[in-house]
C-alpha cells in the first residue's frame, strides 16, 4: 500500500468497520468485522518499501526480496498492463506466521462445493478466517453435517483493488521465484475480477502470475529463474489436467447412481485410490519441480480437489491464448480480459471458442 496520511489511513478502516455495520443484521456481521479489525492493524503497521530499501539496519536478504517485489510490481504495471494501484509498495509485519485460515467444503456424494456469499464478490467456495478457532470449527460442523471440508493456511490475500495491498510479512517467507508470481497474481485480481466466477478468476491469475514471473526474471537477464518458473507452471498445468480428468471421473459415477447414495461414495472411494496411485506411479515421475512425496501426502477428497481445481482450471487454455499472442503476456492478459466480459456466465467458454477459431499460426 501507498504511502497515505494517518487520516487517510484512517479512513480506509473505518470504511471497512462501516461495511460490517451496514450489515449488522446479517449472519456474515461478525465475520465482517473481524476482517475489518484485522485488515485495520495492517494497514496501521505498514512501512514504504522505498524506505526500507534504502535503511541499512535491515538484513540484506529482505532488502533483495523486497527489491524483486517492487520490481515485480512495476513490471506487472507497465510491461503486462496490469493495474496495480498503490499495491504492494508498503510492508506490513504481522505477529504470527500464518495470515489466515482458508476453509472450503463439499458434498461427499456429489462434486458440489458449499458456498457462502459476500458483498461484490458475490458466491464464492471457499472462506477466510483470522479467527483460526472459528475456522475449526465450522469445519467440524460442516462435516457433522455430512460435507467434506478442508482447511488450509494462507500467507497472502486481494481485496481486489478496493485497498492497497501491502506485502505481509507472512509472504515474504517465500522466495523470490514466489513472490514474482504472487505479486503478479495478485494484481491481476486488481485488474479484473468477474463476480461469481472464482474458478476463472483465479485460474487466469495462476496463468499471468506464471508466464508474467517467467517473463519478468528472463526481462532481468536472469534466464535460469525464467526456466525454473516455467518448469513449476508445466507442473500446475499437468496436475490441473489431472484434477479435472479425477473430476470428470466422478461426475460421470455419481451419475449413474442417482438414488443409490451408497453406491456413489462407494465409487468415490475407488475413484480416489486410483488417483493416488496414478499420482504416485505415474504422475510423479513426470514432476519437473514438485517433490514426488507430493502425490503420497497430497490429500484426496472432494473438498480438496474442488479447492485445488479453482486455482488449475483449463490451465492449458490461458497458455493457448498466449501461444496466439505470439507469447507476449500482455497481448494474451488483454485479449483474455476481452473476451470473459463477452461473455460473463461463461468466461471460460468465450476463451474456448476464440481458441478454436484461431489455429496456431506455423
Amino acid at each position: 500500500m501507498g504511502r497515505v496520511g494517518p487520516s487517510c489511513a484512517g479512513a480506509a478502516a473505518i470504511l471497512i468497520v462501516l461495511l460490517g455495520g451496514t450489515l449488522i443484521l446479517s449472519p456474515t456481521a461478525c465475520y465482517l468485522g473481524r476482517g475489518a479489525w484485522e485488515e485495520a492493524k495492517i494497514l496501521s503497521r505498514r512501512r514504504q518499501i522505498s524506505d526500507i530499501l534504502s535503511d541499512k539496519s535491515v538484513d540484506s536478504v529482505t532488502r533483495k526480496k523486497l527489491a524483486i517485489v517492487s520490481a515485480a510490481r512495476i513490471y506487472a504495471r507497465d510491461v503486462i498492463g496490469l493495474k496495480t494501484k498503490d499495491s504492494f509498495t508498503a510492508y506490513s509485519r504481522l505477529d504470527h506466521d500464518t495470515l489466515v485460515l482458508v476453509l472450503s467444503a463439499a458434498y461427499r456424494d456429489r462434486l458440489q462445493p458449499y458456498t457462502w456469499w459476500f458483498p461484490v464478490v458475490g458466491r464464492v467456495p471457499y472462506k477466510g478466517y483470522f479467527d483460526f478457532a472459528a475456522a475449526r470449527r465450522d469445519a467440524e460442523g460442516l462435516e457433522q453435517e455430512g460435507y467434506d471440508t478442508y482447511v488450509r493456511p494462507s500467507d497472502a490475500f486481494s481485496t481486489l483493488g478496493f485497498f492497497n495491498d501491502p506485502l505481509l510479512s507472512t509472504t515474504l517467507r517465500r522466495d523470490t521465484l514466489d513472490l514474482a508470481n504472487t505479486v503478479i497474481h495478485e494484481v491481476t485480481h486488481n485488474t479484473f475480477y468477474a463476480p461469481g466466477q472464482v474458478a476463472f478468476n483465479e485460474s487466469f491469475a495462476s496463468f499471468v502470475g506464471a508466464r508474467g514471473a517467467a517473463a519478468f526474471f528472463r526481462a532481468r537477464g536472469q534466464p535460469a529463474a525464467a526456466a525454473q518458473v516455467e518448469a513449476e507452471w508445466d507442473d500446475d498445468k499437468l496436475l490441473g489436467a489431472f484434477w479435472m480428468h479425477v473430476s470428470a471421473a466422478l461426475d460421470s459415477a455419481f451419475a449413474r447412481n442417482p438414488t443409490d447414495r451408497a453406491a456413489r461414495l462407494a465409487a468415490r472411494d475407488s475413484i480416489y485410490h486410483a488417483a493416488r496411485r496414478t499420482l504416485v506411479d505415474t504422475l510423479a515421475l513426470q514432476f519437473k519441480v514438485f517433490p514426488p512425496a507430493y502425490a503420497e501426502r497430497v490429500r484426496l477428497d472432494n473438498a480438496s480437489l474442488l479447492a485445488r481445481r479453482v486455482y488449475a482450471m483449463e490451465l492449458a487454455l490461458f497458455d493457448a491464448v498466449w501461444l496466439r499472442s505470439d507469447r507476449d503476456v500482455r497481448t494474451a492478459v488483454k485479449q483474455i480480459i476481452a473476451l470473459a466480459q463477452s461473455k460473463p456466465d461463461d468466461p471460460f467458454g468465450a476463451v474456448r471458442g476464440w481458441v478454436a477459431a484461431h489455429p496456431v499460426r506455423d
